[in-house]
């Protein structure tokens, strides 16, 4: 099946940093909130339901999508 007939599980971008956060630079839950400017019961629950949706999304033969939130692009370009 084409991805653009998929059914979509979208994650925030909020999720996805989270989730990079503590599983790719392996960051404790507290300090990744902090670096967030989030609580960390608001940060925990960011790590649990993306977890569910990509488990959902992976086992249940969807696409994937990364939108929406609140966030800053930075450019590295000087």
């Amino acid at each position: 099946m084409p991805l653009s007939e998929l059914e979509v599980v979208s994650l925030t971008v909020e999720e996805v940093e989270a989730l990079r956060l503590v599983d790719l630079e392996e960051m404790q839950q507290e300090e990744a909130a902090q670096k967030m400017g989030i609580s960390r019961r608001a940060f925990w629950e960011d790590i649990q339901n993306v977890r569910k949706k990509i488990a959902f999304a992976l086992t249940n033969g969807k696409a994937i999508e990364i939108k929406g939130g609140t966030h800053t692009h930075l450019n590295d370009e000087n």
